[in-house]
């Protein structure tokens, strides 16, 4: 998933976004295959890092587990708006925080062992991964 690079994150209160730019938005969607799993579905950004920040063709927003990304989970929610500043945390520019062992598997929030930082490509690959694992394990399919 080739990203420009001006998408734009940080801080917005106690939420740490990465909100994408119309280019970079496509780039994810396809990137993510969010077609697969939400239909009419587009990533605009990411939430905490555990969330996808998607829109609807009607313009509505909402917010999604990367893992499982399954339309039962969806929640409404409001971007900042487009003039609103993130302040930026060189922690975690261009990181992505990733449970070793996703939550849904298992996996421990809690635990320093099963928290890793990846590059947005190698999250692209992880998400696809453990989705297709979830839809496999799921009797209605996800």
């Amino acid at each position: 998933m080739a990203l420009s690079g001006s998408m734009r994150q940080g801080w917005h209160g106690d939420e740490y976004l990465v909100l994408f730019t119309d280019r970079e938005a496509t780039a994810a969607s396809d990137g993510y295959r969010i077609v697969d799993m939400l239909p009419g579905y587009q990533i605009v950004g990411l939430r905490g890092w555990d969330d996808f920040i998607v829109r609807n063709s009607d313009g509505g927003q909402f917010t999604v587990p990367t893992v499982p990304c399954d339309p039962k989970y969806l929640q409404p929610y409001q971007l900042p708006a487009p003039q609103s500043e993130l302040t930026p945390d060189e922690r975690f520019t261009n990181r992505i925080k990733w449970y070793t062992t996703p939550i849904v598997f298992g996996g421990d929030p809690n635990r320093g062992e099963n928290v890793t930082w990846v590059t947005h490509d190698q999250h692209v690959k992880l998400v696809g991964l453990w989705n297709k694992q979830y839809r496999d394990l799921t009797p209605d399919g996800g």
